[in-house]
């Protein structure tokens, strides 16, 4: 049976999860997970992918994003994901599935919606009892936010958007 076509929508906002084969924990190490969010980069760069959140955790990813209507997400995600596996095979010398099946869009509404989609990706880690605090996993958008880095930005800097996501982001303070 064919797979069902992905109907983007210009404007909206996305939650997209990915998650490794068979639950492993092919992301535990950290160099994986910078790996990856490299490759968000360069997705970024590349396709003008709007980053507006992430997690890279050991067995999945959380990736909040932007449409802007001209394929970046679906060209977006085949970089970053084929990219990342092959990488991780050709270094363990290993074949086969990396990602298990494809990755799940969820269509995000604004304002109430988008707050909670972003608190539940950044306290991933915190439920998952491996920190304490969002800002201690290197791996994420809430960290990058916090303190942005010099170069390798992954997450879009708009003046408007990162207003309104420091007043989020601050109540985990």
């Amino acid at each position: 049976m064919p797979r069902a076509n992905r109907h983007w929508r210009s404007g909206h906002v996305w939650h997209i999860t990915h998650r490794c084969h068979r639950q492993q924990f092919l992301l535990k190490f950290a160099r994986d997970r910078r790996l990856w969010r490299c490759w968000l980069f360069k997705a970024r760069q590349r396709f003008g992918l709007c980053v507006l959140d992430f997690i890279v955790t050991s067995n999945h990813i959380h990736l909040l994003v932007q449409d802007r209507g001209h394929g970046e997400i679906a060209k977006s995600m085949q970089l970053i994901a084929g990219r990342t596996a092959q990488a991780y095979n050709q270094r363990k010398q290993r074949r086969g599935a990396y990602w298990e099946d494809r990755y799940h869009a969820t269509a995000i509404e604004a304002d109430e919606h988008l707050a909670r989609c972003i608190t539940y990706i950044d306290l991933n880690m915190v439920r998952a009892g491996a920190v304490h605090h969002p800002r201690e996993w290197e791996a994420s958008g809430y960290r990058e936010i916090q303190n942005p880095p010099a170069r390798y930005r992954a997450i879009n800097y708009q003046p408007s958007w990162i207003g309104w996501a420091s007043r989020i982001f601050n109540g985990f303070n």
